[in-house]
This record gives C-alpha cells, structure tokens and sequence, in this order.
C-alpha cells in the first residue's frame, strides 16, 4: 500500500464517519455505500486539502472525485503532481 493511500485512509477514518473500517476497504469500494454523507465528504475533502497541501478546483467537486480510495488517490496524485 502506498504512503498516500494509508494517508487517505487515515483521513477517512477520522471525517468520513463510515460504517465500515476504512483500512479494510477495497479501494474500489463506493465509499458512499459505505456510509459517507455529502456533509462528511466536505470534511474528507478538507481534510485532504490541510493533509496533501492541495486545493480541488471546482470541477473536481464532484461526487465521483471522493467515490472510492482509488478515485481520491488519482485526484490527490493529479494535484500534487501540478504542485
């Protein structure tokens, strides 16, 4: 597992407020099956945000962006990569 994906777990951990473990998901998991809220995933994007030192534009507010781990590591990648 790499360092980002635990750190995305970690974060879900603690904001997402999932019904299920957040270490054991698959990271295809839908994450809103799982039991995140949209209010939850405000918290999980910033939390990212304070996290990685990246910022989501607007088109990356979507629903999708925050679907799964592997969802969030491919935009939390992307925008590290811009950085």
């Amino acid at each position: 597992m790499t360092d980002t994906v635990s750190r995305i777990r970690a974060i879900l951990a603690q904001h997402a407020r999932l019904a299920k473990d957040a270490a054991t998901l698959p990271e295809d998991a839908d994450l809103y099956q799982a039991g995140m809220s949209s209010h939850a995933s405000v918290n999980v994007m910033l939390a990212l945000e304070g996290a990685f030192d990246i910022e989501f534009p607007d088109h990356m507010l979507t629903r999708s962006v925050f679907s799964s781990v592997s969802a969030i590591r491919s935009a939390v990648e992307e925008l590290t990569a811009q950085a």
